[in-house]
C-alpha cells in the first residue's frame, strides 16, 4: 500500500477513504466472518506468543463457548484463572463487533489504567495483522482511543467512579474487576449501571480472577444462583490445554497453595491473617434481605409476642434483640454504621444492618432509637471514641431508655453496668483491652457456629478485616465499619451482665457441647460397666455426678467453672 493510502505512513493500516476492489472469494469471506465471530477470529486473528511471536488465534473449548455466551447475552460475568487467554479472547471478540457493526461504542476499563492500556494494544497488533480487504479505514488511532471509519470507537481507561459517567457506550468490558477497591468497585457500578440499562442491546461484560468476597463476588454467585440477570462464564483450570495434574504440582511447588488456589484454580479466598479463619469465611452464605426502614436493611423481622385467637395462648414470646453502633463523622468517609442481633437463644443472628457515610451525627440518634423500638426496643450499645454526642442525644433529648451504659473508673477494665452515677458513660470506649475482647469473643461467636451473619456487605469486610500489628484493621483501601460493629458485639457477648440479660453463657455451652463430644467419642473405650454421666448447671458451675475413673478424661478438658 501506497503511504497516500495507508494511515500516517503505517503500511499495516488504512486510511479513512480508501477504496478496495474485492474478489469473489473475498466478498464470501467478508460474509462468513461478518456473521460468524468465531469464524473470523480463527482464520485472521493474530496475537503475539511469548515463545513463539505472531501466530494465529487458535481458540480453546472454553474460549469458543465464552465467546457465544458474550455474544449472546448483554450481562455477563466470568470467573476464569490468570494466564488463561481470557483477556485476549476478549479483545477478539471487540475487534469482531467493532469491524463489523457500525457506530459502536467500546470501553475496555482495567483495575489499572496500564493494564487496560495493554489491553487496547491487543486490540491494535491484531488488527494491523488483518488482511486491509478486511479492515475499516482508520480516523484515529492512538494509545487510549481508537475510531474507524464505520463510526465505531474502542477506548481504555482505569476503572474509576467518572470512566465512563456522561458516556453513551454500547460495551463496556471490565477486566480483572475483582482486584478494584471495594469502595471504587461500588462507586463504578453506581455510575456505570445507568450507562448500560439505557440501551436495549447494551452490554456489559465482566471477566477477572476472584480476589476475596468483593462485588465480584456478588456478582458471580448471584450468576450463579440465577438471582441476578448476568448470564455466567465458569472455567475450570482443567479446560486450558497442558493444565494437568503435574502441572499443578509443579505451579504449587514453585509458588504456593494459597497461589493456585485463588489464581488458577478461581477460589474466593479472603485476605491472609483476617481475624475469621479463611477456611470460615469461605463457607459464610449471606441472606438477601427482606425489607428495608429508613436505610436499615432487614435480613429477619422483629418477632413480637403473638397468641392464638381460639386458645389464647401464647404462639411466640417477644425476641430479645442487641444493636451496636459505629459513629463516623458523615462527610462521606467512614460510615456511620449499626448490626442488630437475636440475641434471644443461641446461636445469635444478625436481623438487620445500616451503613451510611452522609448521615450527620446530629440525625443519627433519630435513626437509632426509630429502628431499635422497631426491634422490641432493643438493647443499644455504642462506641463513644468519635463523638459521645450521638450517645448523649439518644439517652437525653430523645429519652431512649435501653442504651447500655459502662463502668469505666478506678484504672480497671470497661465492664457493663446497669446503674449510672460517676465514671458511668452511655456506650463503651474502643480501647486497646476491648478491641482485644472483641476480636477475640467475636472469632469464638463465628467459627463456632454462635453467630449468624446475613449480610453480604458485613462478609466483604470481614474477608478484609487484617492483622496489623497486635490488632486488626481494615486492608488499605477497604471499609472496617460493620466489623467493627461486630467486634463491639463480641465485647458485648463477653460481658456477665450481657449473659445475665440473654440467660446463657457462650463458655458454658461451648464447654458442654465439648464435654458431649469427648462422651461420644472417647466413653466407650474407657468407661466403666455403668458408664452413664449426669450433669447440671447450678451457681455459674457445671456439676458432673459420680466418682470413678471414668470422669478422669473430662476434667483436663474444663475450667474452675466445673466441679465433680
Amino acid at each position: 500500500m501506497s503511504d497516500i493510502e495507508s494511515y500516517r505512513a503505517n503500511p499495516l493500516l488504512k486510511r479513512c477513504g480508501v477504496q478496495i476492489e474485492f474478489t469473489q472469494e473475498q466478498i464470501e469471506e467478508y460474509l462468513k466472518c461478518s456473521q460468524d465471530p468465531i469464524y473470523f477470529i480463527e482464520n485472521y486473528v493474530k496475537i503475539i506468543h511469548v515463545d513463539r511471536g505472531v501466530i494465529p488465534f487458535k481458540l480453546y473449548d472454553f474460549q469458543r463457548e465464552m465467546i457465544r455466551t458474550v455474544d449472546a447475552n448483554r450481562r455477563v460475568v466470568g470467573r476464569i484463572g490468570r494466564q488463561s487467554g481470557k483477556s485476549q479472547t476478549t479483545i477478539a471478540y471487540i475487534l469482531w463487533v467493532s469491524l463489523f457493526k457500525d457506530t459502536q461504542n467500546i470501553v475496555i476499563l482495567a483495575n489499572k489504567g496500564s493494564l487496560a492500556r495493554d489491553l487496547l494494544d491487543r486490540y491494535q497488533r491484531s488488527y494491523e495483522n488483518l488482511p486491509l480487504w478486511l479492515q475499516q479505514g482508520v480516523v484515529i488511532w492512538n494509545k487510549g482511543n481508537i475510531e474507524l471509519e464505520n463510526g465505531s470507537k474502542v477506548s481504555a481507561a482505569a476503572t474509576s467512579s467518572s470512566a465512563v459517567r456522561g458516556g453513551s457506550y454500547t460495551h463496556v468490558v471490565l477486566d480483572e474487576f475483582a482486584h478494584v477497591h471495594n469502595n471504587l468497585a461500588e462507586e463504578f457500578f453506581t455510575s456505570v449501571y445507568p450507562v448500560i440499562s439505557s440501551g436495549e442491546k447494551t452490554k456489559i461484560t465482566i471477566i477477572s480472577t476472584p480476589n476475596g468476597m468483593n462485588l465480584f463476588y456478588k456478582l458471580f454467585t448471584d450468576a450463579k444462583a440465577k438471582r441476578n440477570d448476568y448470564a455466567c462464564v465458569d472455567v475450570h483450570w482443567t479446560e486450558v490445554p497442558g493444565r494437568d495434574q503435574k502441572w499443578k504440582e509443579d505451579f504449587i511447588r514453585n509458588t504456593s497453595e494459597r497461589q493456585f488456589a485463588q489464581e488458577i484454580e478461581c477460589s474466593f479466598l479472603g485476605s491472609t491473617n483476617t481475624l475469621i479463619s479463611g477456611e470460615k469465611l469461605a463457607t459464610l452464605a449471606y441472606k438477601e434481605p427482606v425489607g428495608k426502614m429508613q436505610d436499615m436493611i432487614i435480613f429477619e423481622q422483629p418477632v413480637k409476642e403473638l397468641y392464638d385467637d381460639d386458645t389464647g395462648r401464647i404462639i411466640n414470646k417477644d425476641h430479645l434483640y442487641a444493636m451496636t453502633v459505629d459513629i463516623s463523622e458523615g462527610k462521606n468517609l467512614d460510615y456511620s454504621a449499626f448490626n442488630i442481633y437475636d440475641v434471644s437463644g443461641m446461636p445469635y443472628r444478625q436481623v438487620a444492618r445500616y451503613r451510611n457515610n452522609n448521615i450527620p451525627p446530629m440525625l443519627y440518634p433519630t435513626i437509632l432509637k426509630s429502628c431499635a423500638e422497631y426491634y422490641n426496643n432493643a438493647y443499644v450499645l455504642i462506641e463513644l471514641n468519635n463523638n459521645p454526642q450521638v450517645a448523649d442525644l439518644l439517652v437525653e433529648d430523645l429519652g431512649y431508655e435501653n442504651v447500655l451504659r459502662v463502668f469505666t473508673g478506678n484504672k480497671k477494665p470497661q465492664t457493663l453496668s446497669m446503674k449510672g452515677g460517676k465514671g458511668v458513660t452511655p456506650g463503651v470506649k474502643m480501647t486497646p483491652l476491648v478491641k482485644r475482647q472483641g476480636c477475640s469473643t467475636l472469632k469464638t461467636l463465628v467459627e463456632n457456629d454462635k453467630l449468624i451473619i446475613n449480610d453480604f456487605e458485613t462478609i466483604s469486610e470481614l474477608t478484609t478485616f487484617v492483622q496489623e500489628g497486635p490488632s486488626y484493621k481494615a486492608e488499605e483501601g477497604c471499609n472496617d465499619d460493620l466489623a467493627m460493629t461486630f467486634v463491639i458485639f463480641g465485647w458485648l457477648a463477653s460481658q456477665k451482665l450481657f449473659k445475665d440479660i440473654v440467660d446463657h453463657d457462650l463458655r458454658k455451652q461451648l464447654q458442654l457441647e465439648e464435654f458431649d463430644y469427648v462422651e461420644e467419642e472417647s466413653l466407650p473405650v474407657i468407661a466403666p460397666p455403668n458408664p452413664d454421666i449426669n450433669y447440671f448447671i447450678e451457681d455459674d458451675a457445671v456439676w458432673v455426678e459420680g466418682n470413678n475413673p471414668g470422669l478422669d478424661p473430662y476434667k483436663k478438658l474444663f475450667d474452675d467453672s466445673f466441679r465433680f
